[in-house]
């Protein structure tokens, strides 16, 4: 509307009049006459002249114009139409406006050129930078800033529209842009710029290359790039323009030639690196200044950490571009301000471990490790140390982040620690030998899940005659000058390592050694650290400060306590410490000791070790008082309920760590990279260290001692390691929901080996591990089981790092924690079968599954031993259908089954049965069910809860015997074939079972059938007598056919094998477990049929009975174990007569081959016939039953002699007899002996001895000697027979023999010079021929003094006593005199211990009052006796000397 329509058409404001309406103002309007223009070129004429009036180039610059294509397009339509219609149709559409745009910028500017006399190109440069520079104006409340707002990015991409267009149409030059914007009062902010490199207007590299200078645009470029990191804003966009610059950056500083390039443009490649590492400087600067609260610059440097991300250039920028850029930054970060020395390092960098190293520094060092191996890292770090000057900080830093965000870095830093010793050993080069010290002890900081602790690669490298100093003594020196040089600044842990785990030297060197030593002694005192203070089984890892010396002692009475439980004595350490060490004896070990606490009814290991101590004087009488009030009083405290239990439970850390597992979770959940679990791990395990408040650690090759009978207590250790075995299962959980094991990556491994740098709580997990899977399997949910099965996987597949388990008694070895839960999990009954089952598929299949290899030895890694051989136990035991073995291979999954909540376990087993990889591992013999295995988990099961029946277990125990064992070969565990391999091992099953079944302090008289009644040792025994007796029954077969072969029976063979194995024999314990043994096998044998005892056997064409295995066994092991002399036990006497009935009829001449074998035995097993002298009243009607069915022949004669002789024995003591039968006088004093003894109120034995003695001496010296026998038998069993009656029998008997010396053959031991007596000592033990001497000296000086003077007359009497005495004086020495009893003595009887003085006194008598004959073989009587007394000795050569008197007596000695 014109000026002069507004004036007179618009009412004056101050006029009063009435305002036209509407209408009114139209139809004046109406009236009015417009100026018509008669073509196009009058109207655009018209335009331009109104614009020109009015015009402002900048503004119209920003104005959104159509793009040039639908310019171009609508042009060409209009070519075509009528000249008429062509007027109209651009007036009224939009092609009219853009065929107006196209031309008008163009020749507005250059109108305005022209009037301004410069050229249309600059003008138009000048027109868009002045326009840049006002839309770069500061926002209102940022006085910096690199992005625009929302209105002038609307601006901006009109100015953008219009510099494209002018650049299309040849109005503007980009090199001119690019110098106008650097002549600018300000360049443009970094969003402009960024917009117009991707609008291709001008690029980033054009500006960069036309600077002024490359500290300008260098300044330019790193200001705008801090504020783009510091300006919030778009995150997309901000995200973007740094990706792009990087892209610019990288690209022209590492292109790949730059021969062609101009010397200007030489220049932007140096603008670009120092940009790049200014950009890094920042992060660095503000790592190093972390510490400081400044978010700002931490917000900044995270922000410019992501453009390091590799994923946000695919396809922008070549990977070998890439390749050189992260060298070129990790190079520049590892010679970051080399300020520190190494000096500095060496007592620093325990402040440098992954978890304590800035986050920023970590993330930017996972992020360049990205593109490169690990050999790829190492080589490039050695480089940078062969050739730069270093920060020892981030190169430390650097080596740990690799390790734990790298498995595979271990091995590759080993090998260049060896390249780095060997390097120092050959060229004697300092610098590779600290590089070495400095990386090892660095690696050792990351725990032993990622790298050996500092003492054992210290002990690798340099404790052996191989290692690299030991090839001369140059070397040695050149280790020990470098060692002596680390000394002013060594942290204490690392001189510990060094002193008491010196290097090897030689002898010739050991002064160097020492000088070194004394020299880290006396910095270890200006520390104030004394060897004295350290622990006895101190960690020496160096990781983290020292332990304080309470908890080092409290570590040390465990390991001291654990091994005086498996050893039965004190550690040398400890009596080592008692002299050498007493300060830290006396008030660190001792006090930890004797903390007071509530005793156990039954001493424990600790118990028994304080008094072990306190015997040996090493306890203070003061000291030990102190210890046992104070037990006391704990116990008082119980009984009044006022015991206090003090529980210390931090809130705030355990939230912590609480928050740690749950970003876990987190991360899990999120489908993280391997290297974001093992850093999250790390940040973990340091929160763990600040929770528990960890100093130092059990030492990695320590076993880990399990308190698993400690009751558990509310505890801080209780509760994170609850939290964490919950925070494990759970995790385990949402990760098999998503994906099957072997695509759940590493994490489950990762966690399980961060606990092991934790050793007081991995104590602690482990032993609620054990507890919960042992004592409440039955209550685990599926979830539980899962997870704990999984977490007992992993700590299976990383045992070559874990610490060795110590259940204690429960377990005699050290093992991994995988084999002792095994080993633990009872398969007894229906209960503990079904959890013990759920747990080894669970842990099976996970295995099978969590391993993506088909190796066999890659399996096995994942697969417990003994778990494995439990499910090949427990699934045909309770799945018949298992047991057919044509299952064959199936396609199930066995995790989508084993995760189906409506699966049963058997569905789970058989698919676990059918897997490819199950079936590979069973057929290892190291992972095969034996034979054996199979028997001695068979035997614990409770058949009364058992979850099959007695004829299921029946069926299924022939089907494992008959189908499934005998007939495998050996390699898969079974027998072969061979029927008698089969019964040594159940026979030794048996044996271990009932041993096991007594306990370590059970006696072999507690071990009765009852015992065993509620186990399956009386259906595997049957199974045992099962396959016996077919292999009798094939024998006598053979034997009927003439094949027969003679052979020794199984039986005898399994015995002798068994008791050669017992340690130590000789001593008691070895004693008692013989005695144990054989009863148990006692047992067996006499539960078997008797002709397993008596074998017919081919003589020439007839057949014979041989004994000779069954007189070996009586007369070398079931002689020895007789407490009473002279007797078997009444079973096994009983059963060999039996079998000498049942196989004499295999004989032609049943009756003659009875007597010929009992005469037989009464010559070489003496002992047989005595015991069944002693049985004969329960044996009598068994044999005579046994005989009358057999044969009807009259009985033996030598069963009838038997007979006989007791038949006689019992009348004699009744009244007077008639005469003895005419038989063997052993068999008579037998059983005459046995009727003295159970009839002891009969008949005076005086009366019945002088009726014997006109029969003949040998039946008194028998008696004599069966009497002899019961007064040592007192001496070992005091309450099996009345010492006084024997003692007066004995007496009684040599009154028959007051002038007769033949008695004295019976001291003579097994010699030739006995004759008819030289068999007695096979019929008893070893300790009752060594107690003899006793018995001598416990008989005769008590003897009345008529009776002893005639005794000591006898010719052979003074040697006889001599060697008494020299036998009861070894006695004494060896200890055994006072050991066999220790009962009260009565007035009568001789106290043990007054023996040898007593014996002494009576030999010297003897000597004195023996008349001169006895006398004339001196040597011989000089030899009993020499080195034992001197004073025997000299009265002895008292009496020898020669002289007139008796020189007629002398008679020469030839001997």
């Amino acid at each position: 509307m014109s000026a002069e329509a507004t004036a007179s058409g618009a009412p004056s404001l101050s006029s009063h009049k009435p305002r036209p309406t509407l209408s009114a103002i139209l139809a004046a309007r109406v009236g009015k006459k417009r100026p018509r223009y008669e073509n196009v070129q009058e109207l655009q004429e018209a335009t331009v002249q109104l614009l020109n009036h009015h015009q402002n180039l900048r503004d119209l610059l920003v104005e959104i114009s159509p793009k040039p294509s639908k310019v171009m397009c609508s042009e060409e339509e209009g070519k075509n139409r009528a000249p008429e219609n062509h007027v109209h149709a651009r007036m009224g559409n939009p092609i009219l406006a853009a065929s107006l745009w196209c031309s008008f910028p163009v020749r507005a500017l250059q109108r305005q050129a022209k009037q301004l006399g410069v050229p249309v190109g600059l003008l138009s440069v000048r027109t868009v930078v002045e326009r840049l520079w006002e839309l770069s104006a500061p926002v209102e409340g940022y006085t910096d800033h690199v992005l625009l707002n929302t209105a002038k990015k609307d601006q901006m991409d009109g100015l953008l529209q219009s510099a494209k267009e002018l650049l299309s149409l040849g109005a503007i030059s980009r090199q001119l842009l690019c110098q106008e914007i650097w002549k600018a009062e300000k360049p443009p902010i970094l969003e402009m710029v960024w917009r117009l490199h991707k609008e291709n207007i001008v690029t980033l590299e054009e500006i960069l290359e036309s600077s002024p200078s490359s500290s300008v645009a260098v300044e330019w470029l790193c200001a705008d790039l801090r504020v783009l990191c510091g300006q919030p804003g778009e995150i997309e966009v901000s995200q973007q323009i740094r990706s792009d610059v990087l892209s610019v950056l990288v690209r022209k500083a590492f292109q790949e030639s730059q021969d062609l390039l101009t010397s200007r443009s030489k220049r932007t490649p140096q603008v670009c690196f120092a940009v790049l590492d200014e950009m890094l400087s920042l992060i660095l600067h503000t790592v190093s200044n972390s510490g400081e609260e400044n978010c700002s610059q931490m917000e900044a440097a995270k922000l410019w950490i992501n453009v390091f991300d590799v994923g946000l250039y695919g396809g922008t920028l070549f990977v070998i571009s890439l390749q050189k850029f992260f060298l070129h930054t990790l190079t520049q970060i590892l010679t970051f301000k080399p300020q520190l020395k190494v000096s500095d390092a060496v007592g620093m960098q325990w402040k440098w471990s992954f978890a304590k190293t800035c986050p920023l520094l970590t993330s930017l060092y996972r992020k360049l490790f990205v593109l490169f191996s690990v050999e790829e890292l190492m080589a490039h770090l050695q480089q940078v140390l062969e050739t730069h000057e270093v920060n020892w900080q981030h190169i430390l830093s650097c080596v740990s982040t690799l390790l734990v965000c790298h498995a595979q870095a271990q091995h590759s830093l080993k090998d260049l620690l060896t390249r780095l010793l060997s390097n120092a050993f050959e060229a004697y080069d300092l610098e590779s030998m600290i590089t070495a010290f400095l990386l090892a002890r660095q690696a050792s900081l990351e725990g032993p899940a990622v790298f050996m602790s500092y003492t054992e690669w210290y002990k690798l490298s340099f404790g052996n005659a191989s290692s690299y100093h030991g090839n001369s003594k140059k070397s040695l020196v050149f280790l020990l000058k470098f060692l002596s040089d680390l000394v002013p600044f060594e942290p204490p842990q690392y001189l510990k390592v060094h002193v008491l785990h010196p290097p090897y030297v030689l002898t010739k060197y050991r002064p160097f050694l020492l000088e070194y030593v004394s020299l880290a002694k006396t910095r270890l005192a200006d520390l104030k650290v004394s060897i004295e203070e350290m622990g006895l089984y101190e960690d020496l890892s160096g990781t983290g400060a020292p332990a304080q010396p309470q908890c080092q002692a409290q570590q040390d009475v465990e390991k001291a306590v654990s091994l005086f439980e498996k050893t039965g004595r004190i550690p040398a350490n400890v009596m080592e410490a008692s002299i050498f060490r007493r300060p830290y004896f006396m008030s660190r070990f001792l006090p930890a000791l004797l903390t007071p606490r509530l005793l156990p009814s039954k001493p424990d290991p600790r118990m028994s070790f304080i008094e072990s101590l306190r015997n040996a004087d090493k306890i203070p009488g003061s000291v030990y008082t102190a210890y046992v009030q104070g037990c006391q009083k704990e116990e008082r405290q119980l009984e009044g309920g006022h015991v206090e239990v003090e529980v210390i439970l931090s809130t705030e850390p355990l939230e912590e760590l609480k928050a740690r597992l749950k970003e876990m979770t987190s991360l899990l959940s999120g489908g993280v990279k391997e290297g974001d679990v093992s850093a999250h791990l790390a940040l973990l395990s340091e929160t763990l260290k600040s929770l528990l408040g960890e100093t130092n650690e059990l030492p990695t090759e320590t076993a880990m001692k399990l308190d698993v009978d400690a009751p558990s207590s509310e505890t801080l250790l209780t509760k994170l390691t609850n939290i964490i075995l919950k925070s494990f299962c759970q995790n385990l959980m949402d990760a098999s929901r998503k994906n099957p094991p072997q695509s759940q990556g590493n994490w489950a491994s990762l966690f399980v080996k961060m606990l092991y740098g934790h050793r007081q709580l991995l104590q602690s997990l482990l032993t609620r591990l054990w507890n919960l899977l042992c004592h409440q399997g039955s209550s685990l949910s599926a979830g539980h089981v899962l997870g704990l099965s999984a977490f007992v996987v992993h700590l299976h597949e990383s045992q070559a790092v874990a610490p060795l388990v110590d259940l204690g008694s429960l377990s005699p070895r050290l093992c991994p924690f995988a084999e002792a839960v095994s080993g633990s999990l009872l398969c007894n009954t229906e209960e503990t079968m079904t959890f013990c089952l759920r747990f080894c598929i669970a842990a099976v299949s996970y295995g099978l599954c969590r391993c993506a290899s088909s190796s066999v030895e890659d399996i096995q890694a994942y697969v417990p031993k003994g778990l494995f051989r439990k499910l090949l136990y427990l699934v045909p035991r309770l799945a018949a259908e298992m047991r057919t073995g044509t299952l064959g291979e199936g396609e199930e999954s066995v995790w989508a089954v084993l995760r189906d909540p409506c699966s049963s376990w058997k569905s789970s087993a058989l698919a676990l049965w059918k897997h490819p990889n199950f079936q590979k591992l069973q057929q290892l013999p190291d992972l095969q069910l034996t034979f054996q295995d199979w028997l001695v988990a068979e035997l614990d099961v409770q058949r009364s809860t058992d979850t099959l029946s007695d004829a299921e277990r029946q069926e299924y125990q022939q089907w494992v015997c008959y189908q499934q064992y005998l007939p495998a070969p050996l390699a898969a565990g079974g027998c072969a074939g061979d029927l008698e391999r089969a019964c040594v091992a159940i026979m030794n099953a048996i044996v271990d079972h009932s041993i096991r079944s007594i306990g370590p302090d059970g006696h072999s008289e507690g071990l009765e059938p009852s015992k065993f009644s509620g186990t399956c040792y009386t259906d595997i025994l049957t199974r045992l007598q099962e396959m016996v007796y077919d292999m009798e029954l094939m024998r006598s077969k053979r034997l009927a056919l003439g094949v027969m072969r003679d052979e020794d029976h199984f039986l005898f063979r399994v015995i002798s094998e068994r008791l050669a194995t017992i340690p130590d024999r000789e001593s008691l314990s070895g004693q008692l477990a013989q005695q144990q043994e054989l009863f148990i096998l006692t047992r067996i044998i006499t539960s078997l049929p008797p002709a397993v005892l008596v074998r017919a056997r081919h003589k020439g064409r007839m057949a014979t009975l041989n004994c000779e295995p069954f007189f070996e066994f009586v007369n070398g092991q079931q002689g020895n174990s007789c407490a009473r002399g002279c007797v078997l036990p009444c079973e096994l006497t009983a059963h060999f007569f039996r079998g000498v009935l049942s196989a004499s009829l295999d004989c032609a001449h049943p009756r003659a081959a009875v007597s010929e074998v009992l005469s037989d035995c009464l010559l070489h097993c003496p002992l047989a016939i005595t015991s069944a002298a002693f049985w004969w009243p329960r044996l009598q009607a068994v044999l005579w039953a046994q005989w009358g069915r057999l044969c009807e022949e009259p009985l033996p004669e030598e069963l009838q002699s038997i007979a006989d002789c007791y038949s006689w024995a019992s009348s004699a003591l009744c009244e007077a007899a008639a005469p003895p039968p005419s038989d063997s006088p052993l068999v008579l004093a037998a059983c005459l002996h046995w009727a003295l003894e159970r009839q002891p109120a009969g008949r005076d034995v005086r009366a019945v001895l002088g009726e014997m003695e006109e029969h003949g001496e040998q039946v008194l010296l028998f008696l004599l000697f069966f009497s002899l026998v019961d007064l040592i038998s007192v001496k070992i069993q005091p309450k099996a027979v009345d010492p006084l009656r024997a003692m007066q029998r004995c007496a009684d008997i040599l009154k028959c023999f007051k002038d007769s010396g033949q008695w004295l053959a019976l001291f003579h031991g097994q010699s030739t010079d006995q004759g008819p007596y030289q068999s007695i000592y096979k019929m008893i033990s070893d300790t009752h021929i060594r107690l003899m001497p006793l018995a001598f000296y416990s008989l005769v000086p008590s003897l009345d003094h008529t009776l002893l003077t005639c005794v000591v007359k006898a010719p052979d009497f003074l040697r006889t006593a001599l060697e008494m005495y020299s036998g009861l004086a070894r006695l004494f020495l060896d200890g055994t005199a006072s050991t066999p009893t220790q009962a009260k003595h009565t007035p009568e009887q001789v106290d043990p211990l007054q023996i040898l003085p007593r014996a002494q006194q009576f030999v010297l008598q003897a000597i004195s009052l023996s008349p001169q004959s006895c006398f004339l073989y001196g040597r011989q009587l000089e030899d009993v006796c020499r080195d034992l007394d001197p004073e025997v000795t000299a009265a002895l050569s008292h009496r020898l000397q020669p002289n007139c008197d008796d020189s007629l007596y002398e008679v020469p000695d030839f001997l």
